[in-house]
């Protein structure tokens, strides 16, 4: 964790501190995968913007992004978490490893913590996929070699109540059937129209692991989210998430994956104000249910580099 000099009094401030010590925090974020920024003056999202912009990526906005999460704009770049009501579990996952354009790095700032819960699991995925090639070897030479395929439903309108529930016209940017197709036939995806004007619609197959800039071999993938937390939808039932030559994943391997995810899993407990700074292709966060009078209010902003 990173503790703010007590001297910022601004943003401005902030931003300047942070010009001086950005290669500093990189590298420790290129050994660590996720760093938490506390004590920051951050009070709004504008704030948030101005400060995750001096660290000079080039932003991921919402509205070209492919996330299947109903998410709320405050700026051009800064956008909510997830609309998903508070009792939901949010498993672990990367950043749109769903999809064929991921983010590199994301921006969390909580601009009100919950009462109660409401914590960011965080998991580091190069250790997760070194832990599963000691314990099951096959299984993990499986994921790397075959990689995976995705199948999610994309509804008429957007449903918050769902953790995926952005409509297939906000995600394809799309405003009809013909465009969302040419959309999905642009990038290499099967799809389906279903009768409630929603889209079935499958990946390209993706990899399920990635190599880090330091040789290491990473987990970088949407199997626990999907093969934990999506519900298999459409004619026959395909399963949210299977390899990449179609052949299913065992329960067993995935239950496997879970547990050492499990085990692997540090929550990020949330303070007014505070920032995490994720590489989204080392870690995977979620979002651990919250309760309480106070709102979790916990805003993003993604980058391409």
């Amino acid at each position: 964790m990173v503790e703010a000099p007590a001297a910022l009094a601004t943003v401005d401030n902030a931003c300047e501190w942070l010009g001086q010590h950005r290669s500093a925090l990189l590298g420790a974020l290129a050994q660590e995968g996720a760093l938490l920024l506390s004590g920051f003056p951050l009070r709004s999202a504008e704030d948030f913007d101005l400060f995750s912009g001096a660290f000079g990526f080039t932003p991921f906005t919402y509205e070209e992004s492919l996330s299947n999460a109903v998410r709320i704009n405050k700026t051009p770049r800064v956008f909510t978490a997830n609309e998903a009501p508070p009792e939901v579990n949010i498993p672990l996952h990367h950043e749109m490893a769903q999809t064929p354009f991921p983010p590199e790095k994301l921006f969390f700032f909580c601009q009100s913590a919950a009462e109660h819960g409401g914590e960011t699991p965080l998991c580091r995925s190069d250790v997760l996929y070194r832990r599963l090639g000691e314990v099951d070897a096959i299984g993990a030479a499986a994921f790397e070699a075959k990689g995976v395929r995705y199948t999610t439903r994309m509804p008429g309108q957007n449903e918050a109540a769902s953790g995926q529930g952005r409509s297939w016209g906000s995600t394809l940017r799309a405003d009809s059937q013909a465009e969302a197709e040419q959309r999905l036939e642009g990038l290499g995806y099967d799809y389906q129209w279903l009768g409630d004007d929603a889209l079935l619609a499958t990946s390209p197959v993706l990899p399920a692991v990635d190599t880090l800039p330091d040789g290491r071999k990473t987990f970088f993938n949407q199997v626990i989210a999907a093969g934990r937390g999506w519900k298999a939808v459409g004619p026959g039932k395909p399963p949210p998430v299977s390899f990449g030559d179609g052949s299913l994943i065992p329960d067993a391997l995935l239950e496997t994956v879970v547990r050492l995810a499990q085990e692997l899993t540090v929550p990020l407990r949330w303070q007014d104000g505070d920032l995490a700074l994720i590489d989204n292709r080392r870690v995977m966060h979620g979002r651990f249910p919250y309760a309480g009078a106070r709102k979790r209010e916990v805003l993003v902003a993604l980058t391409k580099d």
